[in-house]
């Protein structure tokens, strides 16, 4: 009689995912009988060697997973802020006082951004409103837009005017630079001005790059209209201001 025939070893079936996608089941190490199953190297590896398969290796807990990944945020988040420390250290060592404390807090406002959201104002169309308690001294919003040239900014002035657009969003930076928000910004754009402002506006140098940061002047509650002085220059066209305070000057230029 004929010998029984080897009947080959079935491939171990491949691992399945509880949750539905690798992605979301975090690291896990993939063992060379598995591989065995869908790589040819693999399998030729093993057929050559004679080894035994490595016995699988039992799924990651989802639950584990997320609870890894969120203790490495906080390592992270701590890790950042020791280096801000830091930096703030070696800077008030230099006698850079105002530069670290300014670096530092742009850091801070880049890890928990201020609630705030817009809605029409009696100062004038739209504003921005404090949805959370914002203390003195803190910064409230980056003012964000597309950097371009002083001449640059000239031309659009003149083509906004010409296409009716009633406010533009030009923002000087320096004598050579200008954030235009008027089509590409941020919440920033929203703040009205106002003579007796709660913020105010500052420039500010991060890695080489400068950014306008609005900053609080005085606490603000919730609800409150977040503002800061224009500071337009003096011309003989006058634009009414609308801010209502008992310090309104009566003009923005």
């Amino acid at each position: 009689s004929r010998p029984p025939l080897d009947v080959p070893d079935e491939p171990p079936p491949f691992r399945r995912h509880v949750t539905g996608s690798a992605r979301t089941e975090g690291y896990y190490k993939i063992s060379h009988a598995e591989k065995s199953a869908y790589v040819a190297q693999y399998a030729a590896r093993s057929e050559a060697s004679g080894a035994p398969s490595q016995p699988e290796k039992s799924q990651p807990d989802p639950a584990a997973s997320s609870r890894s990944n969120r203790a490495n945020a906080r390592r992270r988040a701590q890790g950042l802020e020791e280096i801000n420390e830091l930096q703030r250290a070696i800077a008030l060592s230099k006698g850079q006082n105002a530069a670290a404390e300014l670096t530092v807090k742009f850091n801070q406002l880049q890890s928990r951004k201020k609630q705030l959201r817009f809605a029409r104002s009696h100062i004038h169309d739209w504003g921005l409103f404090a949805m959370e308690r914002i203390a003195k001294g803190d910064m409230v919003i980056e003012y964000v837009g597309e950097i371009i040239r002083a001449p640059i900014a000239d031309k659009r002035e003149k083509a906004y005017e010409r296409q009716g657009i009633g406010s533009s969003y030009l923002f000087r930076i320096d004598e050579d630079l200008v954030v235009d928000a008027t089509k590409k910004g941020n919440l920033g754009r929203l703040i009205n001005h106002s003579c007796d402002p709660n913020c105010t506006a500052r420039i500010i140098t991060i890695t080489g790059d400068k950014k306008i940061v609005i900053y609080a002047k005085q606490d603000i509650e919730l609800g409150d209209e977040v503002t800061y002085d224009y500071h337009f220059p003096i011309e003989q066209d006058k634009i009414p201001c609308l801010c209502g305070s008992a310090k309104c000057r009566g003009y923005l230029n």
